[in-house]
C-alpha cells in the first residue's frame, strides 16, 4: 500500500512540475517591453521583443503585396518598419496617426511588427467649448 502512495506523490510531483514550468515559460514569452523610437534607435535595447510607440510619418506608407513599409516617427527620429503580421491593418492606420508595434528590432536598423494598434489623435480629442 505503500508503493501506491509514493507513486501517486511522485506523479503529482511531476504533473505540478510540468505545469508550473509551462507557467514560467509562457510568462517568459508573453513578456514584451516598451520603447520610444530615440530608445529604440539609440541601442539601448537588447531584447528579442518590444513594443514601440511613435508616429506614422506622412506619406510614408508603401504597401507591396501582404506586406507593409512605413516609417514611424518621434522627434526627428525615423523608424523604418515592415509589417509582416497576418491580421488586417487598422482603419485608423495613415499618416500622422499614433501607434503602437509590437514585433522585433532586427540588427539592421528595421523594425519587424506582427501587431499594429493605431488611433486617429483628432478621433478622440475633445471638442473645445464654444466661446459666449
Amino acid at each position: 500500500m505503500g508503493g501506491k502512495k509514493l507513486k501517486f506523490a511522485v506523479g503529482i510531483g511531476i504533473i505540478l512540475a510540468v505545469v508550473i514550468w509551462e507557467a514560467v515559460a509562457g510568462f517568459q514569452q508573453s513578456k514584451t517591453y516598451y520603447f520610444t523610437v530615440n530608445e529604440l534607435i539609440s541601442g539601448k535595447t537588447a531584447r528579442e521583443r518590444v513594443r514601440v510607440g511613435g508616429i506614422v510619418a506622412t506619406d510614408s506608407i508603401e504597401r507591396h503585396g501582404s506586406q507593409v513599409r512605413f516609417r514611424l516617427a518621434q522627434d526627428a527620429s525615423l523608424l523604418p518598419v515592415t509589417y509582416v503580421g497576418t491580421d488586417p491593418l487598422p482603419d485608423t492606420f495613415k499618416g500622422g496617426a499614433q501607434a503602437i508595434l509590437e514585433g522585433e528590432y532586427a540588427a539592421n536598423g528595421e523594425f519587424r511588427a506582427e501587431k499594429i494598434q493605431a488611433k486617429c489623435a483628432s478621433k478622440y480629442q475633445a471638442t473645445p467649448p464654444k466661446g459666449d
